[in-house]
């Protein structure tokens, strides 16, 4: 597979071998770039289609040496069409308001941030994190980046994204949201309203990072009509390839 060439010279780096956040027992080892150039909109957009996620001010790809269970997946937006069931999750939230922020943490948002992980995710390694991680997270970023807030028409806050704007496409970096609020099923309000998003703004695409097969937490990624893996240097329809 060919990396994006740039129009001039910038050097990837292989990160040392650490342990896996998903898999136990195994090593996760990542090849990772700066994005702090001027061009870096333009740069990462080149880098999603081959298979990169942000993270502050660089971006990075698994590059694991005996592991390929990582596998980026993205949504094509023109010609999407809610199934059944998700119309009824765009019906039943249907009173949220969702509004666009420049990346800037609030303690409303790290509030509900922490109360989401220390549910959902107690037992990963972001729920360790503090103010000034979480402060990192939202507002160290070298490309055009904003978090859409989800509120309900009497201001209470539901959940939040954190995104990514390329040139051709948007990249759901984080999002989090009330888990007591289970029959709403946000996580997949979160993506349709976003794939409403990138439809206003003539987007290609909608990147949801990377699923791993046995995670339940990612699960939800494989239920989206037309969603497409990258595998082998080529994007291909998750019906038409094996993950």
């Amino acid at each position: 597979m060919d990396l994006p060439r740039p129009n001039r010279i910038r050097q990837f780096f292989a990160t040392a071998p650490t342990p896996c956040p998903y898999l136990p027992g195994r090593l996760e080892q990542k090849l990772v770039i700066e994005l702090k150039t001027d061009d870096a909109g333009a740069f990462f957009g080149d880098l999603a289609r081959a298979g990169f996620r942000r993270s502050h001010g660089l971006a990075y790809r698994p590059a694991c040496q005996s592991c390929s269970a990582c596998v980026p997946v993205r949504i094509p937006v023109f010609g999407f069409q809610e199934t059944r069931s998700m119309r009824r999750i765009s019906k039943r939230n249907s009173d949220i308001r969702a509004v666009e922020h420049p990346p800037r943490a609030t303690e409303e948002h790290f509030n509900l941030f922490k109360q989401y992980l220390n549910q959902r995710h107690s037992n990963s390694d972001m729920a360790e994190m503090g103010w000034r991680d979480y402060c990192a997270m939202v507002e160290n970023t070298s490309v055009d980046t904003a978090l859409v807030e989800h509120r309900t028409h009497e201001g209470k806050l539901l959940a939040v994204c954190l995104i990514d704007l390329a040139n051709d496409s948007l990249s759901a970096v984080y999002s989090f949201f009330d888990p007591e609020e289970q029959k709403r099923s946000l996580g997949k309000y979160i993506v349709l309203e976003l794939i409403r998003r990138a439809e206003e703004l003539n987007l290609d695409h909608i990147y949801l990072g990377y699923w791993i097969k046995g995670s339940n937490t990612m699960d939800y990624k494989r239920r989206f009509p037309g969603l497409e893996a990258f595998k082998n240097g080529v994007w291909t329809r998750v019906s038409e390839v094996e993950i």
